[in-house]
């Protein structure tokens, strides 16, 4: 009899890295990993410091547990998003991880592509600042979740209201300005349908934000936009951005007021094969998203937030991070701990783990390089 040969061992499942936007802001959102975990610190500082005097007052309020501004405005939202998603995904990257896919929803986009490399940090944050002074002056509107599919919402759309994300087969958000949301509204709860308003003050991804957004036309085409360096999963397309996209300042000035097809994308990404999501930014609305998908319930595919669902300013902060990192070495992506050993234990690493795989470096995406943004943006 011939020896049996020993099957090989299966590859470890590909990381993807999955961005919030609007909407999955809370107040002390990251405040306690800001707190327990200097290299989060240090990189989230680094977004501020791009800010200047005004990143240093955002800071101030957002650590203050009483914030003086409101934090679902855009002038707070926005940028906080953007600080924190950037800083997460940045993190896990400076772990030694080379993720498979990044994906965003909303303005996780614009963090998702600056990790790529599409902008330097100093340009997303020019982007940021002028995008919110825009968005500022445009009209007030809302964002309006409903348990439906995009086509049953037909009879409700009217004015400027449409459809303005579409994150799963039966979870879409409408969104208008105020006035034509409210009647939507009204009309969709007489109706039996289950829906809440979002947190969002602004018409996001709707008709009457397009003036304000295509606003930041003129500084996105000053701006050297690059082909991304690491996989880029856009949810407007919805799939893999092409070098072209990621150079068009059309695609991205429109991204406030284009809707949000996460929902196909994510089929998109979960169809390239089986991944460990981990969703880089406040809450676990993205995680909760893909754990309810086909491929993630089947057991190939698995969810992970890196913070927790409910933000408290707390340890259960770094705890929730803990959670992420034990499953990135029990899946080889991590050669060692990145984080500090619990109180109480001994660090220990089992003699058989597989090597991690390469990581990606500032040089394999953002380029450090300075831009032609220079000095402290204005939010």
């Amino acid at each position: 009899m011939h020896p049996t040969t020993p099957s090989p061992a299966p590859a470890p499942r590909g990381v993807a890295l999955l961005f919030p936007g609007q909407g999955a802001q809370q107040p002390l959102m990251a405040v306690g990993l800001y707190h327990g975990h200097p290299p989060f610190r240090r990189l989230v500082d680094e977004v501020f410091e791009v800010w200047g005097a005004e990143g240093a007052a955002l800071r101030a309020d957002w650590l203050s547990g009483s914030p003086a501004a409101n934090p679902d405005g855009v002038s707070r939202a926005q940028p906080l998003l953007f600080a924190v998603d950037w800083a997460l995904g940045r993190l896990v990257l400076d772990w030694g991880v080379r993720p498979a896919a990044l994906l965003g929803h909303s303005v996780g986009e614009v963090a998702a592509a600056t990790l790529a490399g599409v902008f330097t940090l100093e340009e997303a944050a020019a982007l940021m600042a002028d995008r919110v002074a825009h968005i500022e002056s445009a009209p007030a509107g809302g964002m309006l979740a409903v348990q439906a599919t995009a086509a049953e919402m037909t009879p409700y759309l009217h004015d400027d209201v449409v459809v303005g994300a579409v994150n799963a087969p039966r979870q879409v958000v409408l969104a208008g300005s105020e006035a034509p949301l409210a009647v939507s509204e009204a009309r969709l709860r007489a109706a039996g349908f289950t829906c809440r308003r979002t947190r969002a003050l602004s018409p996001f991804h709707s008709p009457a934000l397009a003036p304000a957004a295509l606003a930041a036309l003129p500084a996105l085409s000053r701006l050297p936009l690059r082909a991304p360096r690491l996989p880029l999963h856009s949810a407007y397309t919805p799939g893999p951005l092409t070098p072209a996209q990621a150079a068009d300042p059309r695609f991205w000035a429109g991204q406030p007021a284009a809707p949000v097809l996460f929902g196909p994308a994510l089929d998109a990404l979960l169809g390239t094969g089986e991944l460990l999501l981990l969703e880089a930014g406040p809450g676990q609305g993205l995680t909760a998203l893909a754990k309810r998908h086909p491929a993630v319930g089947a057991g190939g595919s698995a969810a992970q937030g890196l913070l927790p669902a409910r933000a408290r300013g707390d340890a259960t902060d770094l705890r929730t991070l803990r959670t992420a990192v034990e499953r990135l070495l029990a899946g080889g992506w991590l050669a060692h701990d990145p984080l500090p050993a619990p109180a109480g234990t001994v660090r220990t690493r089992p003699s058989t783990q597989p090597e991690a795989h390469q990581p990606a470096s500032r040089q394999d995406c953002e380029r450090d390089r300075p831009g032609p943004v220079t000095g402290p943006r204005r939010l």
